[in-house]
């Protein structure tokens, strides 16, 4: 079954244009397109119209992309938020994800990094280029995860290999045939991890993951 995109953006042109190439990718089809967050929230109130994916632009009129993504992870959490816009600056990225997305494209991406985005964001609930994660990891210089290192927090020498994958665009089931196991298994290394480490999403250990080495 295909997975379900809305696309939020105040300009209609390149609304219709993102409809168009989202239209020749195999797992994905386009709901509708709504012109700001006002009428993305008036249109959830019918649960049919709530999508798996919303890929939302910054700036727009009435109820811009910071608030909806904001109004999307409070009201409906498991809607994927996928930030699409033309600002690069790190106060947007970082913004955007402390809001809820997870993950961001600027509006010049090629079409194929667009399907693979979209996949990397089903398959691992995020997805972040290369520029856009440099931006967001540099922003928790500070965060405490960098003192929860193995001198305090045993971590064994799986888990360590499942972290290092943690890191990657593979999916749990292709990191269990890397490390010759169970899906199961992983998953118990997974949730192993998120009580060590007082973490709750993948996200969270890919960003422990490359902050302490483990890539």
């Amino acid at each position: 079954m295909k997975k379900t995109i809305v696309i939020v953006d105040d300009h209609i042109l390149i609304a219709k244009a993102l409809r168009g190439i989202i239209g020749n990718f195999d797992q994905f089809e386009v709901l509708y397109e709504c012109e700001n967050g006002k009428e993305l929230t008036d249109k959830f109130s019918d649960e049919k119209n709530v999508p798996n994916i919303v890929l939302l632009d910054i700036s727009m009129p009435i109820m811009n992309g910071f608030e909806t993504a904001q109004w999307i992870h409070e009201n409906h959490p498991e809607v994927l938020i996928m930030a699409l816009s033309m600002q690069d600056d790190d106060q947007s990225v970082i913004q955007m994800v402390k809001n809820g997305a997870k993950g961001y494209l600027l509006k010049n991406t090629h079409p194929v990094e667009l399907e693979k985005a979209l996949n990397g964001l089903v398959s691992n609930g995020f997805y972040y280029p290369e520029w856009a994660a440099s931006k967001v990891f540099a922003s928790i210089g500070g965060n405490p995860l960098k003192t929860k290192n193995e001198h305090i927090i045993h971590i064994t020498e799986r888990e360590k290999e499942f972290l290092k994958y943690s890191v990657s665009e593979m999916n749990y089931k292709e990191i269990s045939e890397k490390m010759c196991c169970s899906p199961r298994t992983v998953e118990s290394y997974r949730d192993s991890l998120f009580e060590k480490l007082e973490l709750k999403t993948r996200v969270g250990l890919a960003v422990y993951a490359l902050k302490n080495g483990y890539e």
